[in-house]
């Protein structure tokens, strides 16, 4: 008999996020405004139909361990809400063993042994670094259990996975250089706030942003270029730094929202004017960057969608029934100017 159990730990900070679900498709989307509420409720409703087959069929419920990165951001919250969420509305067919690592990757991989141990049907992961995986991935593989990447890639042989679901961060790095490019006249020096050293977000959105600087914009050099670590204060600490050593910066790309946010402060206190003397572009999407756009202080914001909990337990029932999946299912993500900012706030769902 498998030992189950349901752990929902709800942070206050994140009490503000909305409970609407994620919408994903297979195929790669980029558009210029925000999934409907029509798309996010179908693919909840679509994960429900799925998750509770899977429950008749077998006559037991859906059992997920989820290894979550920690609360590095407001979009993480967002993310933990999404996948804590669907579990607690749909306990009568699945239940969710969760973890927090706190940012530290012996965390996770202690979490994935203790899911093997317990004998889950799925194993879910944000792996907080690329790299390090083959061993634990390995043992999972072994007792039987597939595992599904979340939002971020592990760097390991594709027989040790069964699925990644999340954004195309290398189409994500090249469009928000296309936008900044726009926004400072395909010419001038920018600075660049890396996430976490060793992350698949991080290394893939610095990889298409400065790719696509390089091939199509000569005349823009990015200066300086160093981790934030993907959290506000850090990103703050680096602007900075970066102000103070250099001149004449027209823009920031931060690789997430938060640091972005960060990136403000600075610029604030050194007297400057964000959004208009230092022009700033991140990723993510989350709603104080949409507020930080209607107030004038940024300029544009990559979504990347974070309400991967419907997709992730839709896909877990799958596997638990034995179907095949795709290998990489792609979210939907869109772009978001300024000037489309204080429309777009009030339907904002994280």
């Amino acid at each position: 008999m498998k030992k189950r159990f349901l752990s929902v730990l709800l942070c206050a900070s994140m009490a503000a996020v909305s409970l609407a679900a994620c919408g994903g498709a297979s195929t790669s989307a980029t558009t210029a405004a925000p999934q409907t509420t029509a798309a996010q409720s179908e693919t909840t409703a679509k994960a429900e139909e799925t998750t509770a087959k899977a429950a008749d069929t077998a006559g037991e419920k859906l059992v997920v361990g989820f290894a979550q990165i920690g609360q590095e951001s407001g979009w993480r919250d967002a993310e933990t809400l999404s996948i804590q969420t669907y579990a607690s509305e749909n306990a009568d067919k699945v239940e969710l063993l969760f973890a927090d690592a706190q940012q530290k990757q012996e965390n996770q991989i202690k979490a994935i042994k203790n899911f093997i141990e317990q004998g889950v049907d799925v194993i879910g992961l944000a792996p907080v670094v690329e790299t390090g995986w083959d061993q634990v991935f390995a043992e999972a593989k072994e007792a039987g259990i597939p595992i599904i990447l979340l939002d971020r890639r592990a760097d390991v042989g594709e027989d040790l996975y069964a699925t990644f679901i999340g954004s195309d961060f290398i189409e994500e790095g090249k469009m928000a250089a296309q936008e900044m490019a726009k926004l400072i006249g395909e010419e001038g020096k920018i600075v660049e706030l890396e996430g976490t050293v060793g992350a698949s977000a991080a290394t893939d959105r610095k990889t298409g942003f400065d790719d696509e600087i390089k091939a199509t914009y000569p005349k823009i050099e990015i200066v300086a270029s160093q981790t934030g670590d993907f959290t506000r204060a850090l990103g703050k600490e680096v602007m900075e730094s970066f102000l103070k050593s250099n001149k004449d910066i027209k823009g920031v790309y931060a690789h997430n929202d938060d640091m972005a946010l960060g990136a403000i402060e600075a610029i604030k206190e050194a007297g400057l004017k964000p959004g208009e003397d230092i022009k700033i572009v991140s990723i993510d999407g989350v709603r104080a960057i949409f507020e930080a756009m209607a107030a004038g202080e940024a300029n544009c914001t990559v979504e990347c969608n974070p309400l991967l909990g419907p997709l992730l337990f839709e896909t877990a029932a799958k596997l638990k029934a034995g179907e095949t999946v795709e290998k990489w299912v792609k979210s939907v993500d869109g772009v978001f100017t300024a000037d489309m900012a204080a429309e777009a706030l009030p339907n904002r769902k994280y």
